[in-house]
């Protein structure tokens, strides 16, 4: 989004203030009312309960982006993963994961983990984290043994691999959808944003980043 936002900058002149953090406190700060002109979030949940509640223009919300859950390990561990149960072993004793209760990241992960009827067995190795690059600095500070992360955020990090790769079949669908904050004091600089990270210059670079692009 640095990238992108410098490109369109650069192109049009309009300045973008970026804010990242995890979309259930984004959202809380746009329900609260901190000035925002676009949204877009890492799970459809957030951005359904915005779009309910009046927050976002329903007609300029679009699915973005895709993304899949991986497990990474330190770069250095002799880890292996061949089945999610493997988590079991007794050699992992901390699996960090976004909050799975608040935090998209963490609420797939606790998804895919019930879904193989592990999530009861694991929870007592759980180690939940602020959001999911938390979660993958456990791992790289040696402070986990193992996280659930999504594959873009695993693509960056030098100091972990991946273990084991969520197969599609069982990964909770994970999209990134975009919408225009109904409050917005920008409305025309918001569309030519929004438009902008539909374009080929904006897929080319979340292709590069392993995001799969949904228009």
């Amino acid at each position: 989004m640095k990238e992108i936002a410098a490109a369109f900058e650069k192109q049009t002149g309009i300045h973008v203030s970026s804010n990242f953090g995890a979309s259930s406190l984004l959202a809380r700060q746009i329900e609260e009312g901190a000035p925002a002109d676009v949204f877009l979030s890492a799970d459809e949940a957030k951005m359904d309960q915005l779009q309910k509640d009046g927050f976002v223009d329903p007609s300029s919300r679009k699915d973005l982006l895709a993304n899949s859950l991986v497990i990474v390990a330190p770069a250095d561990s002799s880890l292996t993963i061949s089945t999610p149960a493997d988590l079991l072993k007794p050699e992992i004793r901390k699996i960090a994961l976004a909050d799975p209760v608040a935090v998209p990241a963490g609420i797939y992960a606790r998804e895919f983990l019930t879904h193989e009827s592990l999530w009861e067995k694991l929870k007592a190795k759980v180690v939940p984290t602020e959001n999911v690059r938390a979660a993958l600095a456990a791992v790289e500070a040696g402070n986990a043994d193992a996280a659930f992360v999504y594959k873009t955020d695993a693509g960056i990090s030098k100091k972990v691999r991946v273990v084991y790769a969520v197969p599609e079949k069982d990964s909770p669908g994970i999209r990134y959808p975009m919408a225009i904050v109904k409050e917005t004091k920008s409305r025309a600089a918001a569309e030519q944003f929004s438009a902008y990270l539909q374009s080929a210059a904006a897929t080319a670079v979340f292709e590069r980043f392993g995001f799969v692009v949904q228009h």
